[in-house]
């Protein structure tokens, strides 16, 4: 497998993002996560989504830390600081499902709180059904769990065929076309950091197709087994789903009435479009923080 490793370079004196780096090995591959807080808290693993990287939760990192949270933020594989293989046939579900269940069998993380968006949920709620042991609550925000048995909202099927097919892939802009607000140029350097080149870019582009969109999906299987879980999931469940989200809209209703933990939550409306940690990252914080309080 052939991969690209982002210069470092790239990501010196980016704006509001201070934290040092941390590694894992994934057989060939590096990956790179955040690790803010208490070393012996339990921990709030924030998993990103499709085309950003742990940059978009600078704001909400240090409000949980803050907490007393211990915080942890992977860059998935073809992301932010972490290896980038260069053939979009070299992700596949499965193989980041693979990568997420190493990454954190190495760091033995237990009592973990999830949050996630976009493709964080796709492998975020995978990954706390598949081990169900290992997770104590569950916050999702403009997120889903599909196994290809319900129709995609067209807006989908554009940013799919964009993604594939379009010769210019701009990684910032499309952050930016995905949230309420602007962001500034150092924010856009930022986003843009980990792709100096289109060999960079595979895994961004690849990641559209890998949505089970059909029955016959090679991840349906495993998909629709997660979901026998999540029906069974008693453990805190919350959704913060943004107001303006054209993909997701109306998951958050659909996720409290399939999952039992779901009853009684303090579910929260967040103002923003599809990147609410852009759009109201200390609302979505401080809703994680009071989740937790009540667990204590």
């Amino acid at each position: 497998m052939d991969f690209v490793r982002t210069p470092d370079k790239r990501f010196e004196r980016l704006l509001d993002y201070p934290f040092e780096p941390h590694y894992v090995q994934l057989d060939n591959l590096r990956m790179h996560y955040v690790d803010e807080g208490p070393a012996e808290a339990r921990p709030i693993l924030m998993l990103h989504g499709e085309p950003s990287w742990s940059y978009l939760y600078r704001h909400m990192i240090p409000v949980c830390a803050a907490a007393g949270h211990r915080v942890i933020a992977p860059d998935l594989i073809g992301f932010g600081k972490s290896d980038k293989p260069t053939s979009i046939d070299d992700y596949s579900y499965q193989q980041h499902m693979d990568w997420m269940q190493s990454f954190i069998d190495q760091l033995k993380l237990t009592d973990i709180t999830l949050v996630c968006q976009d493709w964080g949920s796709l492998l975020g709620l995978r990954l706390a059904a598949e081990n169900p042991d290992r997770f104590r609550a569950i916050v999702v925000g403009n997120g889903m769990l599909p196994t290809g048995d319900q129709k995609a909202p067209p807006a989908f099927k554009i940013w799919k065929n964009f993604a594939l097919y379009s010769p210019w892939f701009p990684i910032a802009r499309i952050i930016r076309t995905g949230s309420f607000r602007k962001l500034g140029p150092e924010e856009m350097r930022a986003y843009d950091a980990p792709f100096p080149g289109k060999k960079y870019k595979a895994g961004a582009r690849a990641f559209p197709r890998l949505v089970p969109m059909t029955p016959d999906d090679p991840a349906t299987d495993a998909n629709r087994s997660a979901w026998k879980v999540l029906e069974q999931w008693e453990k805190p469940f919350l959704t913060t789903f943004s107001n303006g989200d054209p993909i997701t809209r109306g998951g958050d209703r659909y996720l409290q009435e399939r999952i039992p933990g779901a009853k009684n939550q303090p579910h929260v409306t967040l103002k923003g479009g599809h990147f609410l940690q852009e759009d109201s990252p200390v609302p979505f914080a401080r809703a994680i923080n009071d989740l937790l309080a009540t667990m204590a």
